[in-house]
Formats: structure tokens, C-alpha cells, sequence
């Protein structure tokens, strides 16, 4: 299994942008996918997850109410929308896919896809 993300960039404090995980095969319909970030000298930390049977979702609480994670399951494609970005939400961001049906811990993660740097000018 591969997977692409893209999106990232440079963008001002309180600006938005969508990144996108386009997995190489079908998936996993009870598989969760998830969404991670690492900033410099720091732990990979978990961000938002959903399963990609039901569509359920979980957040990180510093993320909650800004960022939206969502699948298309027609294209093997997640998303990750997001709003109100903090200069602290600089960061390479990974996404992943999980046998677990929603993965928060980079303990479950079966596959990660190359990160895309996000920057958030303050």
C-alpha cells in the first residue's frame, strides 16, 4: 500500500488549507486512516482519525473545531480541511492507514505515506 499526500504549504496565521492522502489500493473498509504531525525536535503526535467504513471521526483536542478530516471513498482519498491555522500548527504532516478501525497512536499505524510540510506564518 502507498500513499500520497499533498496540500501542504505556506500560509499565513488564520488562513486554511486541505490536505489530501490518495492510497494506491482499494482499502480496508472497516480500516481506520488517521492523520499525524511532527514539528521539529518533537514526538509525532496524533491529529484526527476516521474509519473509512461508518465515516466516524476523532480529534486531537487542539485541533478540534478547526480541522475536519473526511474520505471519498470512490477516489482512495482522505482529507484533512484546515481553518484557523496557529503558527503552532507547523509541522510535517503524515497520514496513515490502520487495521485498528481508528488509529490514534503511531503504535497502530500499519502504513504512512511521505509527509507534506505545513507552515503557518505568523
Amino acid at each position: 500500500v502507498q500513499l500520497q499526500a499533498s496540500g501542504g504549504g505556506l500560509v499565513q496565521a488564520g488562513g486554511s488549507l486541505r490536505l489530501s492522502c490518495a492510497a494506491s489500493v482499494r482499502t480496508f473498509s472497516n480500516y481506520g486512516m488517521g492523520w499525524f504531525r511532527q514539528a521539529p525536535g518533537k514526538e509525532r503526535e496524533f491529529i484526527a482519525a476516521i474509519n473509512w467504513g461508518d465515516g466516524r471521526t476523532v480529534y486531537a483536542g487542539s485541533v478540534k473545531g478547526r480541522f475536519t478530516i473526511s474520505r471519498d471513498s470512490a477516489k482512495n482519498t482522505a482529507y484533512l480541511q484546515m481553518n484557523s491555522l496557529e503558527p503552532e500548527d507547523t509541522a510535517v504532516y503524515y497520514c496513515a492507514v490502520s487495521r485498528s478501525t481508528i488509529v490514534t497512536r503511531t503504535g497502530q499505524v500499519d502504513y504512512w505515506g511521505k509527509g507534506t510540510q505545513v507552515t503557518v506564518s505568523s
